[in-house]
């Protein structure tokens, strides 16, 4: 059975030239179905990679079950 999850992912961009180079960190916020917490994770994952594909850092933090 498929259960939604709250996932919040920590990201990590760098942005600028090599050598000036400057971070952005920010939080997103996924709602994501899976069949487990572990299936949870991925997909949260995959989201927040295929938004922010330029990203280099993320953690992912699953928080609740919402249904």
């Amino acid at each position: 059975m498929s259960h939604t999850y709250e996932a919040f992912v920590d990201i990590k961009e760098y942005v600028g030239s090599q050598g000036a180079a400057s971070s952005l960190i920010y939080t997103d916020r996924y709602e994501v179905d899976a069949l487990s917490l572990e299936g949870a994770d991925e997909a949260a994952l995959s989201k927040a990679t295929g938004i922010h594909p330029k990203a280099s850092e993320f953690d992912v933090r699953i928080t609740r079950l919402l249904k």
